[in-house]
């Protein structure tokens, strides 16, 4: 998670991970819990290649192919600055997705497919064709490396190679963490050291879910004669989490 500037914190690793798989350009699922930063660490790493196509949501097969027809255009395809110079407007689904197609068969992008929730058959059908009928490499993005979450597209990554996992912070650097939101978001009280260790014992280590909570913690209805209210507020948190 960024804490000043473009600074990643404790994420060197999994960066230098990330950059040989975008280099290697070959498709793998990219898995962790939700708020644990892999839409961070993609944008990070995106701008660093070239010809990378990403698309921020994927609830259908259609919503995939018009992002994608949209990044060509930024880019100016020639496929796509022919066919629509006024933009995507009105194309129909299938024109859009044949003109995806001619731009992207044999062609050296790699793709990424964030925010994927379950995805259906159709999804993976269309994933499927990105990866062998139009020989382009896909990041798939899920919330983990199960069948609930990562869905139909999970047998198109059998193998553990495939797959790259991204972790909540083991307790030490997560409380590393949570000290560097404090300090940025100017929380004090006088249970901090308190409420931080809770905070990072309660959230298993993930850095939005203690980013999240600390800047909560800010708020008035939580400060009580310099004291952070713990409980009603982790009560609330909670609460927020399931309603989402």
């Amino acid at each position: 998670m960024t804490i000043a500037g473009s600074a990643i914190f404790g994420r060197d690793e999994e960066l230098g991970q990330l950059r040989k798989r975008f280099a290697a350009r070959r498709s793998f699922l990219f898995h962790g819990p939700a708020g644990v930063g892999k839409t961070l660490l993609l944008r990070l790493v995106l701008p660093e290649f070239t010809a990378v196509l990403y698309s921020p949501q994927n609830p259908t097969p259609h919503s995939l192919h018009r992002n994608l027809a949209e990044s060509l255009l930024e880019l100016g395809h020639p496929v796509l600055t022919r066919s629509c110079p006024p933009g995507l407007q009105a194309k129909t689904a299938t024109s859009v997705k044949g003109l995806v197609r001619d731009a992207l068969h044999n062609s050296k992008y790699l793709v990424i497919v964030d925010h994927l929730i379950r995805p259906s058959q159709a999804m993976a059908a269309s994933i499927r064709e990105l990866m062998l009928n139009w020989s382009v490499p896909v990041v798939a993005v899920a919330r983990s490396a199960h069948m609930e979450d990562a869905g139909f597209v999970l047998p198109l990554f059998p193998d553990r190679a495939e797959k790259l996992a991204l972790r909540n912070f083991d307790p030490e650097i997560a409380r590393g963490f949570a000290a560097a939101c404090s300090e940025r978001e100017v929380l004090r009280a006088e249970n901090l050291g308190e409420f931080l260790d809770r905070v990072v014992r309660y959230c298993a280590g993930n850095p939005g879910a203690v980013l999240q909570m600390i800047r909560m913690a800010n708020a008035p209805k939580y400060l009580h004669e310099n004291q952070i209210k713990i409980t009603p507020l982790f009560i609330d948190y909670r609460i927020a989490m399931a309603s989402q």
